[in-house]
C-alpha cells in the first residue's frame, strides 16, 4: 500500500483528472489501486466523491478495498462520500464490490444517513436493496426515517417504509412540525445563525425534484455563493403517508391544507392527500370535496375536483359510487372562468363517459 503520492501513485492521481484510459495506463504501469496521497485520501475515495463510476470500477477490479477509510483521520468512506453526493451508480458499484452498507464514518454517519438527510432517494433505495439497516440510528440517535421526514423527501420515506423502517411516531411528529414551517424562512434563519448578518446577499431557488419542490437558499458575497442550505417540501405528504401506516385519520381540512400549501396540483403533497381521501371513499369525504368546488378559492376548487374525480371514478364493474352526484358538480366547475379548476374538472369529466347522468 502506498501512503504518499510518489512514483506510480502520482500518475494514478493525475489520471483521475484525465480519463479512464489514463487510469488503466497508470494501473498497468504499476500504480497501486490502493494509492493514497500525503493526507491519506485514497484514489477510490476521490473517484467516488467525484462521481466517476467507470474509474471506481477499474480501481475495484484492480484490488482497491471499498471499505478502506480515507482522509487525514481515516474517517471518510468511499460509500459515504458517494451517498453524500447522490452518486447512485457509484454506490451500486461499491456495494457490488463488497462495501458494507452500514459502516459508519468517524462522525457516526452511515451512507443511508447521508442519503436520508440530503434527499437522495435513489441512493437510499439502492442501499436498502443491499441490506442497509433502515433503523440504524446516527450519532444523535435519530433514525433515517426521522431524518428523511425532516428533509421532506417523500420518495426516500417511501423507500424506508418499504424497507421495513420502524419508529413511525417520531417521524410523524417531525413531519407535522416541518409542515407547519415556512421552509424558506427556516433556511434563512439557519444560515443567519451560522454566518451572521454580514455583508452578503441571498438568493432563493425552487426546483422540481422527485415529485416535489426543493428550496435552496444561498448566501452570496461579491455575487458568488459561499454558503447554502436546501430542503425539500414534501412534509405534508410525508405526514399523510405515516398517518396511513399508523392507522390515523387526519381531517379532510388538514389534508386539504397540506395539499394547498404544498405547491399545487401534480406535486406529492397534493397527490398523496387526494389518494388518502380516495381510499376513504365515504359520504363525509364526498360532501367535503363537493363543498370545495363551491369555494371562492380556485386552488381549493381544483382540489375538490381532483378528489371528486377519484371518488366517482368508474370501476371495473361500473360507475363509482359517487359518480351520479359528482358529474353535475364537475360540469358546473368546468364552465368557470378560472382555467385551473375548469381544466381540472374537464379532465375529471373525461373519465366519466359511462357514468350515470351522461
Amino acid at each position: 500500500m502506498t501512503n504518499g503520492p510518489g512514483g506510480g501513485a502520482t500518475s494514478l492521481f493525475e489520471a483521475l483528472y484525465d480519463d479512464e484510459n489514463a487510469v488503466v495506463r497508470a494501473l498497468r504501469a504499476g500504480a497501486p489501486a490502493e494509492s493514497g496521497d500525503e493526507e491519506g485520501t485514497t484514489a477510490l475515495y476521490l473517484a467516488s466523491v467525484q462521481d466517476l463510476p467507470g474509474v471506481v470500477r477499474l480501481l475495484l477490479a484492480a484490488g482497491a478495498d471499498p471499505n478502506r477509510a480515507s482522509g487525514p483521520e481515516a474517517g471518510d468512506l468511499p460509500l459515504c462520500g458517494a451517498a453524500c453526493g447522490g452518486h447512485a451508480e457509484v454506490v451500486e458499484a461499491l456495494l457490488s464490490a463488497g462495501a458494507r452498507p452500514d459502516l459508519s464514518e468517524n462522525l457516526g454517519f452511515t451512507a443511508l444517513r447521508w442519503a436520508a438527510g440530503l434527499g437522495h432517494a435513489r441512493v437510499a433505495e439502492i442501499l436498502l436493496a443491499h441490506g442497509a439497516d433502515p433503523d440504524l440510528p446516527g450519532r444523535q440517535g435519530e433514525s433515517p426515517l426521522v431524518v428523511a421526514a425532516r428533509r421532506g423527501s417523500v420518495r426516500t420515506v417511501r423507500a424506508l417504509l418499504r424497507g421495513g423502517a420502524g419508529g413511525l411516531s417520531p417521524a410523524l411528529e417531525e413531519a407535522r412540525r416541518m409542515a407547519g414551517l415556512d421552509i424558506e424562512r427556516e433556511l434563512r434563519d439557519g444560515l443567519r445563525r451560522a454566518y451572521g448578518d454580514g455583508e452578503h446577499t441571498s438568493e432563493v431557488r425552487r426546483t422540481r425534484v422527485d415529485g416535489g419542490v426543493t428550496v435552496t437558499v444561498e448566501l452570496l458575497r461579491d455575487g458568488e455563493p459561499f454558503a447554502g442550505q436546501d430542503l425539500q417540501t414534501g412534509h405534508g405528504a410525508v405526514a399523510t403517508l405515516l398517518e396511513a401506516e399508523l392507522g390515523l385519520r387526519a381531517p379532510f381540512g388538514e389534508l386539504a391544507l397540506r395539499a394547498l400549501r404544498g405547491g399545487g396540483p401534480g406535486l406529492d403533497n397534493w397527490q398523496v392527500a387526494v389518494e388518502a381521501l380516495w381510499q376513504r371513499g365515504d359520504e363525509e369525504t364526498f360532501r367535503a370535496a363537493a363543498a370545495c368546488t363551491a369555494d371562492p378559492d380556485p386552488l381549493r376548487q381544483a382540489f375538490g375536483a381532483d378528489v371528486l374525480a377519484r371518488l366517482g371514478s368508474p370501476t371495473g364493474t361500473g360507475p363509482g359510487p359517487f359518480a351520479a352526484r359528482a358529474v353535475p358538480l364537475l360540469r358546473e366547475l368546468a364552465r368557470t372562468a378560472d382555467p385551473l379548476p375548469a381544466e381540472t374538472a374537464g379532465r375529471a369529466l373525461a373519465r366519466y363517459e359511462d357514468a350515470p347522468g351522461e
